[in-house]
């Protein structure tokens, strides 16, 4: 694993991996939740990039600033622009870069999706892809939000493909962001019965394993 610094807040960095002997790798960018909150760190990414490790490809998982340590909106989002920015490894091919997300982090990664030219594909795991719809979105926006640079479903057509999964059973962030956001983009939306806000990141789990497939399909593995 290296650490990847973006910037000079202590927040501005990043952990690759790439399995030995690789060569022209594809890159998941793992992008973690947590509601934008300063409380959750990429801990939360590194079982999900050790085990996209395994199965292949590089995995990239980025640290930003949060609400309560110097993020908020823009910086926020600003920060996982710059993070892909960084890429830079003769190992890679970064002609296939997609971004994986949960939660806060699926925000993030569809997000930018639309906005860095290196991303090709997104998997959104029980994104917030609608801020307006979400109440919790006001404490990253601030109280005159902009939506249509930050809200995902605003920014349609995103230009690349984009995978929602999502479980029937999420009290955290309801099914209905993603079903909103499949509706009204055409993009794949996979619908997990009896599935929970934190099973899509327990790499035990099936959930965990379609978000995984869907990483792998995007980037040509």
């Amino acid at each position: 694993m290296q650490r990847v610094s973006y910037g000079d807040h202590p927040s501005q960095f990043a952990e690759l991996t790439v399995p030995s002997d690789a060569t022209d790798v594809p890159v998941v960018v793992v992008i973690h939740g947590g509601f934008w909150m300063q409380q959750y760190d990429l801990d939360l990414g590194r079982p999900l990039a050790d085990d996209l490790v395994a199965h292949g490809v590089a995995a990239y998982n980025i640290e930003y600033r949060r609400l309560g340590g110097g993020g908020g909106w823009p910086t926020t989002g600003d920060d996982v622009l710059a993070a892909i920015d960084a890429l830079d490894d003769p190992r890679l091919d970064l002609t296939r870069v997609v971004t994986l997300g949960h939660s806060a982090g699926g925000h993030l990664a569809v997000w930018a999706a639309a906005r860095h030219e290196r991303v090709t594909g997104a998997v959104s795991q029980a994104g917030v892809l609608d801020l307006a719809a979400h109440p919790r979105s006001a404490f990253l926006l601030g109280p005159d939000p902009d939506y249509a640079d930050a809200s995902p479903i605003a920014m349609l057509p995103i230009g690349v493909p984009v995978v929602c999964v999502h479980g029937e059973a999420d009290v955290d962030v309801p099914v209905s962001q993603s079903e909103a956001f499949s509706a009204a983009s055409g993009c794949e939306f996979v619908r997990l019965a009896g599935v929970g806000h934190m099973d899509l990141v327990d790499v035990r789990t099936e959930a965990w394993k379609a978000c995984r497939e869907a990483a792998l399909r995007l980037a040509g593995r």
